[in-house]
């Protein structure tokens, strides 16, 4: 099935359950996966569509008029997967590339009833991460999450992992009031949450440089796409003071940008 087919029949797929409201779209998520357009952006050897970014932010506009909560999730799972694409393992890659994993990115601090500090801790093959992060799409729904962290050998900056959504010591907590969000934004707690070492995503120190190359640069245009923080508005917030940054040719002023946000 091309492209345009596949979106065409998934946009009347969010159209016909456009109406429930607060319900993750689980059914148009899945639907996205079959047709091949959760693993769009992924290289195409193994599976992926070999999409570039100007493609991705297509489909998001198209889907967003229709369901927003849709468009949340695609635009946090394309951020999301670009780290997977050129940091993760084999593995998820593959289920990534297939349309079978759904990610999202986890990379800024709640710091909300100051319980839970983000802290991370090695002892032999197994990481230890304690944090509570905010402004999560699709949590708890997702199959994994892009996590920073401080660095393990405590020497500033920021380290990337994949975390796993099944981790154990990894919950939603409930939400206090309001109605929930389609797009289950929401915070993801690690109070803690262990991981192999081989999580990490590149090296020890590396995620400022990751998340300003990888990331940064598709929040920029999904989040002009889209005209609004309301899919994504920790991140959204983060793509404009970047984007004023990178127009003035400030590096420094980017990383402090980027540090802000995520710290």
């Amino acid at each position: 099935m091309s492209y345009p087919s596949a979106l065409h029949d998934v946009i009347a797929l969010a159209a016909q359950l456009a109406c429930q409201e607060g319900k993750f779209p689980r059914t148009v998520v899945t639907a996205l996966g079959r047709a091949g357009l959760l693993g769009l952006t992924c290289p195409a050897e193994p599976a992926g569509g070999g999409a570039d970014l100007a493609l991705a932010a297509e489909v998001v506009a198209r889907v967003v008029p229709v369901c927003p909560a849709t468009a949340a999730v695609l635009q946090s799972h394309y951020a999301a997967a670009a780290v997977v694409g050129a940091y993760g393992g084999r593995w998820l890659r593959g289920e990534v590339a297939a349309g079978r994993h759904l990610c999202s990115l986890a990379v800024v601090e709640d710091g909300a009833g100051g319980t839970v500090r983000s802290t991370v801790r090695r002892r032999g093959g197994v990481v230890t991460l304690r944090a509570r992060k905010r402004d999560v799409v699709a949590a708890g729904e997702a199959d994994s999450y892009i996590w920073s962290s401080p660095t393990v050998a405590d020497s500033g900056g920021l380290t990337l992992w994949g975390v796993p959504a099944h981790a154990p010591g990894l919950f939603v907590p409930a939400r206090a009031t309001g109605v929930p969000l389609a797009s289950a934004t929401s915070t993801v707690v690690a109070d803690p949450v262990r991981v192999p070492a081989e999580a990490m995503l590149g090296a020890d120190g590396e995620g400022f440089g990751m998340l300003l190359g990888a990331v940064l640069p598709w929040l920029l245009e999904l989040c002009a796409v889209v005209g609004s923080d309301a899919v994504h508005p920790s991140l959204g917030a983060l793509a404009r003071s970047a984007s004023g940054a990178a127009r003035s040719g400030d590096g420094q002023a980017l990383a402090a940008s980027a540090s802000m946000a995520l710290r």
